[in-house]
């Protein structure tokens, strides 16, 4: 698929604006293995304390997850908005947790399908951003 280029205007800001922005805008996708959907769906429906207190030490607010079938295969779909100074930081801190890289991403990660072009350091593919209206 040839690569388009991407049009910035008043409903898409530039990478440089979105920098600037005091929230900044996270989406991303995986595929779900069906086999392990309701796995999945249990552990989203009463995520550990833990989990949700990492998450807010990081910064990230306003998180969801959606679920897709697209051509026979389930997509999940991850939203969220990071409102700290230092994205890289607050990830890699998240990583570091013991519960987050040691008990819960095991279990989230058996139950995903990495997609073809997702970096090697990331589990889920993040998406571009071509809109944005508060």
């Amino acid at each position: 698929m040839p690569q388009v280029t991407p049009i910035y205007g008043p409903t898409n800001p530039t990478p440089t604006q979105a920098a600037k922005a005091s929230v900044k805008y996270y989406g991303s996708v995986i595929e779900l293995k069906p086999e392990m959907e309701e796995k999945y769906r249990k552990l989203h429906s009463e995520v550990w304390p833990e989990v949700t207190a990492a998450i807010a030490k990081a910064h990230i607010r306003n998180y969801h997850i959606f679920v897709a079938e697209l051509a026979g295969k389930r997509y999940l779909f991850s939203f969220f908005e990071y409102t700290g100074t230092d994205s890289e930081a607050d990830f890699a801190g998240m990583a570091k947790d013991p519960t987050i890289r040691d008990k819960w991403w095991p279990l989230t990660d058996a139950c995903q399908i990495r997609l073809p072009g997702t970096p090697t350091n990331q589990q889920w593919l993040a998406m571009e951003q071509v809109m944005h209206i508060d």
